[in-house]
């Protein structure tokens, strides 16, 4: 009898210098297209395959973890793994690098817009930026769903959560509370099923192969106590209390940077479930009530959020460039440094929680590892998450090859980039940053030479 060889696995890093990372932090910041299933699929193609600095199932236990909180799971995932390589300073230096390529350019295109009112050349490389997008999302799900959808059970919770987001529109907390629920039970009844990454002869990387591996203990500073989780939060509450009473010392309690940066502290607790989840409140308040911008500039400031790289919710920072814009905030004389600020303001208040509670939370979770009772209904969630992922992708495609709905016309240079796109992604497995130079170029070049 012939016996094959398992293949050889690529060796895990010594260590991870902290400039090696903030290198890969800064580059993702710039390269985080496709919103949090594109992000989350970049993170795990770069960290868990191509430099095995985590290993597959702690990847995805940080990310269940992240899935739980309000605000954005891929620029929390980031902070947590930051965190888990280089301590508290790792993980803020991960988190603010998601964010601030992001920033930087929306108030960059803010500028563009409200100045000349004319982005053409933006526009048609966002064209071409949609239909790679779309392609990145439907390789997520397949790489997420490849690994987490182990068995029959892991395939149901997925499909069912694709038909209750799809069919039902059912709110995602309620897709997660569900599938979470079904994890606990089946721990139970049906442990082998509801282990992470559980299934029908998975492959379980061995001690080793990645530098923080399945069976690493947890470094010492990840690990949980009374002092640390009173430091954070007395931190995190401090920080908010000096800017917020800079602000009003600055601006009065009514002004408008003051009003902001309240707004903008409650509108990042309702984000669960995605930027998608609290856009209605961000335009109940920012349009009709403190009428920072008007309802046409909010989408557009929607299409280019969808657009640039980072988390969608950074829409905020558009929202809050355009409010301190008209609202002359630094006076009729600094337009663009008063946009500015104010772009920088909500960010702050927005991202602020997402530090806390990875900072704070981590060294729990990281004490839940190999626990069945907490990461099987962490499986179930990543099951269920795949389902949502296939519908982001869905909703997506029908924007972009219907854009006047499927009573319009269907969009043939557009279907032929994300087939294009798709094809490089399966076939030839072409990098994230080059596929979207060569779709964006694609998209100037038929927004500028193809008559409309």
């Amino acid at each position: 009898m012939t016996t094959t060889a398992p293949p050889a696995r690529a060796a895990a890093p010594a260590s991870v210098p902290f400039a090696e990372a903030l290198r890969f932090w800064l580059k993702l910041g710039f390269i985080s297209f496709g919103g949090p299933a594109g992000q989350i699929a970049i993170m795990h193609t770069e960290l868990v395959e191509r430099r095995r600095w985590i290993s597959e199932q702690r990847f995805l236990h940080a990310l269940n973890y992240c899935m739980l909180l309000p605000g954005p799971e891929a620029q929390q995932l980031a902070t947590y793994i930051g965190w888990l390589l280089h301590r508290t300073w790792g993980g803020i230096v991960a988190g603010a690098l998601f964010v601030l390529p992001s920033l930087f350019i929306l108030v960059a295109l803010s500028w563009i817009y409200l100045r000349f009112g004319d982005v053409a050349v933006v526009a048609g490389i966002f064209f071409g930026l949609k239909p790679a997008v779309t392609a990145l999302v439907l390789h997520a799900a397949y790489r997420i769903g490849t690994r987490a959808l182990q068995n029959r059970w892991m395939w149901g919770i997925a499909a069912a959560s694709f038909v209750a987001i799809f069919a039902f529109d059912t709110p995602f907390p309620a897709i997660v509370a569900a599938a979470a629920l079904i994890g606990a039970v089946g721990a139970r009844r049906w442990p082998r099923v509801f282990a992470l990454g559980g299934g029908h002869g998975g492959v379980r990387a061995g001690p080793g192969s990645a530098l923080i591996d399945d069976d690493t203990p947890t470094p010492p500073h990840a690990r949980f106590s009374r002092g640390h989780l009173a430091r954070v939060l007395a931190a995190g509450l401090g920080l908010w209390l000096l800017v917020m009473a800079a602000l009003v010392a600055a601006t009065g309690l009514h002004g408008t940077l003051t009003q902001m940066g309240w707004f903008f502290t409650k509108a990042a607790w309702l984000t669960f479930g995605g930027a998608y989840a609290v856009l209605p409140y961000v335009y109940q308040g920012a349009v009709e009530h403190h009428q920072w911008l008007s309802g046409p500039q909010m989408i557009d400031g929607l299409a280019l959020g969808e657009t640039t790289p980072g988390p969608l919710i950074m829409v905020v920072a558009f929202v809050g460039f355009v409010g301190g814009w008209f609202k002359q905030v630094l006076g009729p004389d600094a337009l663009f440094a008063g946009g500015a600020l104010a772009a920088v303001v909500v960010t702050f208040f927005t991202f602020l929680p997402s530090f806390v509670f990875i900072l704070a939370g981590g060294p729990a979770v990281e004490a839940t590892h190999g626990r069945l009772g907490f990461t099987a209904p962490l499986s179930a969630i990543t099951a269920a998450v795949v389902g949502v992922i296939v519908n982001l992708a869905m909703f997506f495609a029908y924007h972009v090859l219907w854009p006047q709905g499927f009573g319009g016309r269907f969009d043939v240079a557009s279907a032929l980039i994300a087939i294009g796109a798709a094809v490089a992604l399966w076939r030839y497995k072409v990098g994230v940053l080059p596929l979207l130079g060569v779709c964006a170029a694609a998209g100037l070049a038929v927004t500028l030479l193809v008559p409309a």
